[in-house]
């Protein structure tokens, strides 16, 4: 049975690109061939700042949105988290999503596909990165970097690629897959 890969879009945002660019990454993921690929949205849990009472780590989860969010989580052996730079950093849905729960991410690698201006995202990925790691998960150095996003995004909305982007997603998942497997006797 393949491991079951989540790409999750992060931005939250009205008029956002991050669907059109986890679009295609999904189906690249999905061409790719390792993984059993889902594609998640952040806006359709519709996750407040964080409001359980009880810390994530005991699990004890009070709202429906939580529960949602946390059997969503739990459910993957590695994630993909496409994203945006907000000044210089991860956007606020990404950063109160990966608090809302904890050991549902525990032992699991996850990588990134960045987006936005000249930087790529570049800067909003390695604000995250830390995080992550408090999370207990494994953080590819291999990730997708997409300058000046909009150029790559075609009147009908899709996503478009190039040899360097499709090159460097290739290297990403390799690595997930190498790290979902070598992770996955940890969580049984």
């Amino acid at each position: 049975m393949p491991l079951k890969l989540q790409v999750i879009i992060c931005s939250t945002r009205p008029g956002r690109v991050g669907p059109a660019v986890a679009r295609w990454f999904h189906g690249f993921a999905h061409n790719h061939g390792q993984f059993d690929v889902e594609l998640v949205d952040l806006a359709d849990f519709h996750l407040p700042l964080y409001d359980e009472p009880v810390h994530p780590r005991m699990q004890q989860y009070t709202h429906d949105h939580t529960k949602r969010w946390s059997a969503s989580v739990a459910s993957a052996d590695a994630y993909i988290f496409v994203t945006p730079e907000y000044n210089y950093s991860a956007p606020p849905s990404l950063v109160n999503a990966l608090d809302f729960v904890y050991k549902e991410w525990n032992y699991k690698p996850c990588g990134f596909v960045g987006y936005g201006g000249v930087s790529g995202g570049l800067r909003s990925v390695q604000s995250v990165k830390p995080q992550v790691t408090t999370l207990k998960m494994m953080p590819m150095v291999e990730g997708v970097a997409i300058p000046m996003v909009a150029t790559h995004i075609q009147e009908n909305g899709d996503f478009t690629s190039n040899d360097l982007i499709d090159a460097s997603a290739t290297a990403l998942l390799d690595e997930l897959l190498r790290w979902a497997t070598a992770l996955k006797p940890l969580r049984a």
